[in-house]
This record gives C-alpha cells, structure tokens and sequence, in this order.
C-alpha cells in the first residue's frame, strides 16, 4: 500500500473490517483522531460501530470483555502506555484468564510520541509487561503493510491479542499483502556472520546497518513481528546459522525482544548483544530522529553491537 504511517494503515484496515465483518467493533479511550480508531466513526453508515469511551481505559477493556462475550470481536485502541499500563488488572483477569476475543491496539508506542511528555506517554516496557500474561499475543509490525496484515490476522483469529503501533511515517521495507504468519521470523537479508533480530522501526535500521558493515561483516537481518508466540526451533535455527546474534527493539532491554531471544537461545552457546533502550524512562524531544539517537536506538549503534559481537566470534 501507498501507506506510511502504521496507525492510518491501522484505522484503514478497521474500516475495511467492519465492512466485512457486521461483529467488528472498535473502542477507544479519548484518543480515537490520535489511533486512528475514529476513522470507522465518520464512515457513512458505522456510527455505532465505533464506541468513545472517555478516559477510561479499565472500562474500556471490561466492555471489550462484555461484547466479545455476545460474539462481538472488539478493538480497543488508545495509546500504548494507557492501553497496557492503567488497563492491565483488566486485561489479565478480565481478558486474558478467560481466553475473550478482545483486541488490542497500543499506538503511538515506544518513543514515538516525542513530543507530548516523555517518561508519561512514552511505553518502554509494555512488551514486557503483556508477554509475560499467559494466552496474550504480542505482535509488533514493522511497517505500515505490515500492520494491515497483523490487523487481519487479529481480526480473524480468536484469542486476546496486543499490536503495538508506531505514530511516525517512514518507509515501508515489508512487502504489500505479505500473509502474517505468528510465531515465525522473517529473514530480510542473509549474512553468514551476525544474525539482527529486530522489530518495528528498529528492523530498517537493521537492514542500514547491514549495507553499512557490506564487505567487512556479513549481517543477516531478521524481522520478528511476533514477539509472542515465538518459534524457538526457527530462532534456534537462524542463530546457528551464524557466528553471534544482536537484538534492536524500541523498547526497555529488559523484558522486551531481547529477552525473548535470550530465552529462546538460552541452551546455546551463542554470543548475544542488546540494542535498545536501557533502564530509565524516555525524553521529550524536538523530533523522533533525536530522542531515538539520545538512547541508542540508530544504525549505528545497531552496527557497534554487531562489530562487538563479531570480534569476541
């Protein structure tokens, strides 16, 4: 798709599913023109399709718990620090116990929302706190195709699932239409030296790392959209197929794809590096390109990382 921006990819493909689908519904916590979401509300004939709850992102879970209960398949969507953090008691015992076909969407996560308050609306740790509830997913597309396809997958698989969604446009490195298959990585470049597992923004970061180290490292880069499930035998796999691995997410290097790998590689004997941000909240900034760079998220750093891992190979 023409589409750059992975949350007006998202709130497209809501309208398209709820032209599909009569059950799709779509929620959102006072942050509908933000998500996306509103976008179901102003298309003619799905007025009610689309539910504004206020600021108050519990109820809006609880409600989602509700309709999926009368075979309804809600979406709810704010931003990604409020979708997880204050909705989480909601999301564990209300959602997540009982298996409810409840969506949700986490938008302008990471560090994408620069501007309006740092360490408040920037979500450094939700992949961390989400994957650790048992029956939740966790997928974080890389691009804007990527997310329409992750969308529909969502949509039309049972089970409490999370998408975490970037705010900012930027190049799509993914192909338009590409089938979304959960648990599997995607090998977007091949290289014989150093394996990068990376997700969302980080996976282009990724692949200009590895065209800067051309010739004197060989980088296979690895997009992992589904953080949760994972496929441990094809992690297994890619990591033995190269001398050392690194990992870049726009996340807390704790909890977040870092760990996932270190989990799925921990009977191996693999070196392993992380990129991402470190023990601390984010920063407010003048744009995304300096708040990433404040923290270690470029592909520089993603080729520092690789360097270090390949001379200890």
């Amino acid at each position: 798709m023409a589409e750059k921006n992975q949350r007006t990819a998202f709130g497209q493909t809501l309208v398209e599913l709820c032209r599909e689908n009569k059950d799709i519904v779509v929620l959102d916590a006072d942050l509908g023109a933000s998500t996306m979401g509103k976008m179901v509300e102003v298309e003619p004939g799905m007025e009610n399709r689309h539910i504004e709850m206020g600021i108050a992102e519990a109820n809006m879970i609880s409600t989602a718990g509700g309709l999926s209960r009368v075979g309804k398949i809600p979406f709810c969507a704010s931003f990604a620090v409020f979708a997880a953090g204050r909705a989480y008691d909601q999301i564990r015992q209300s959602v997540a116990i009982g298996k409810l076909n409840v969506k949700i969407c986490g938008s302008s996560a990471g560090l994408s929302d620069f501007g309006d308050g740092a360490a408040t609306h920037q979500s450094v740790d939700d992949i961390a706190y989400l994957r650790v509830i048992p029956n939740m997913s966790v997928f974080v597309p890389t691009d804007a195709n990527q997310t329409v396809g992750i969308v529909r997958y969502m949509a039309s698989h049972e089970g409490p699932m999370y998408i975490r969604v970037n705010r900012n446009p930027y190049d799509n490195v993914t192909p338009e239409g590409a089938e979304f298959i959960p648990g599997e990585p995607i090998v977007m470049k091949e290289g014989t030296d150093i394996a990068v597992f990376a997700c969302g923004v980080m996976v282009p970061m990724a692949l200009e790392a590895a065209k800067m180290l051309e010739g004197k490292i060989s980088v296979k880069v690895v997009n992992v959209p589904s953080i949760k499930p994972m496929n441990r035998d094809s992690i297994i796999a890619i990591a033995k197929s190269v001398k050392g691995c690194v990992t870049a997410e726009e996340h807390s290097i704790i909890g977040g794809l870092g760990g996932a790998i270190a989990e799925a590689l921990r009977l191996e004997r693999i070196p392993l590096e992380f990129v991402g941000i470190e023990d601390q909240f984010g920063s407010s900034a003048h744009n995304y390109e300096d708040i990433l760079s404040y923290l270690g998220l470029t592909k520089e750093h993603i080729t520092e990382a690789v360097e270090k891992v390949f001379s200890l190979t």
